[in-house]
């Protein structure tokens, strides 16, 4: 069995989180704004997924790393908060129900899209 990349599983986890915080939001939050959250977080993990590499190397960033790094071990533990920081956020509509959650979704997303960036980069190492 080959070896799981580290940063592939920080975006699988950081992801579930996002869908896990997408639908507490749309059940405990106001009313009507499911579509609103599930667009928000597709469309704003893909710009930033797609758009954090070009701008690294537009503002003069020459060598590009991933989150995690085998040269540097406490990079994981302090990627792993990024998941967690998630699932916190998507126990908020639970305990505090009737508001709209839209900037939670778009911040988890931006986090997802950094952690999928990050992962495309580990992939592009080798």
């Amino acid at each position: 069995m080959n070896r799981l990349e580290p940063n592939i599983l920080l975006a699988v986890s950081t992801g579930v989180a996002l869908v896990l915080l997408v639908l507490t939001a749309s059940a405990f939050g106001e009313p009507g704004n499911t579509i609103k959250y599930v667009v928000s977080a597709v469309v704003c993990s893909a710009i930033v997924a797609g758009l954090n590499s070009w701008m690294a190397r537009r503002m003069g960033q020459t060598e590009l790393h991933p989150m995690i790094r085998a040269e540097a071990p406490t990079s994981a533990v302090l990627a792993g908060l990024f998941p967690l920081a998630v699932i916190f956020a998507a126990a908020a509509p639970v305990f505090f129900p009737g508001h709209d959650y839209g900037l939670l979704v778009i911040i988890a997303a931006v986090w997802f899209g950094v952690s999928v960036d990050s992962a495309l980069r580990a992939r592009r190492r080798g």
